[in-house]
C-alpha cells in the first residue's frame, strides 16, 4: 500500500494574553471553513480573540502558499485548536489586609491549513 503525504502548512501563536476559552468560541466558527469565508467571518465576528486569530490565518495562509507552494483558492482550516498556556498570577489588596488572587491566563493558538485539491 503506498501512502500519500498529506502536506499541510500551520501557524502557531504561544502565550497569546487571552484564555483559550474566549479563543475557542471563534475557533468553532471557522473549522472546516474555506480560507476566504474563514477570514470573512473572523473579520466580522465581534470577539475579543478575533483580531488574533485573524492575524494567525493570515499567516498560516503566507505559509501555505511561500513555503510549500499551495494555492491561496484550494486552502481550507483543516484544524483550529487553543491550548491553555501558563497563569500569570498577580495579587490585589482586599479587605482587612487580606489579598485576592488574579489569574492572568494564556493560551497556544495554532492552525493547520490543508490543499482540498
Amino acid at each position: 500500500m503506498e501512502e500519500t503525504a498529506v502536506i499541510e502548512a500551520r501557524a502557531t501563536l504561544k502565550y497569546s494574553r487571552i484564555s483559550a476559552r474566549k479563543v475557542k468560541i471563534v475557533a468553532d466558527l471557522i473549522r472546516g471553513k474555506n480560507v476566504d469565508e474563514a477570514l470573512a467571518i473572523v473579520k466580522f465576528t465581534p470577539k475579543a480573540s478575533s483580531s488574533t486569530i485573524e492575524k494567525l490565518l493570515k499567516s498560516a495562509i503566507a505559509n501555505a502558499e511561500n513555503n510549500h507552494n499551495m494555492k491561496h483558492e484550494n486552502l481550507y482550516v483543516a484544524e483550529i485548536y487553543a491550548n491553555q498556556g501558563p497563569t500569570l498570577k498577580r495579587i490585589r489588596p482586599a479587605a482587612k489586609g487580606s489579598a485576592v488572587r488574579i489569574r492572568k491566563r494564556t493560551s497556544h493558538i495554532t492552525i493547520v491549513l490543508r490543499d482540498d485539491k
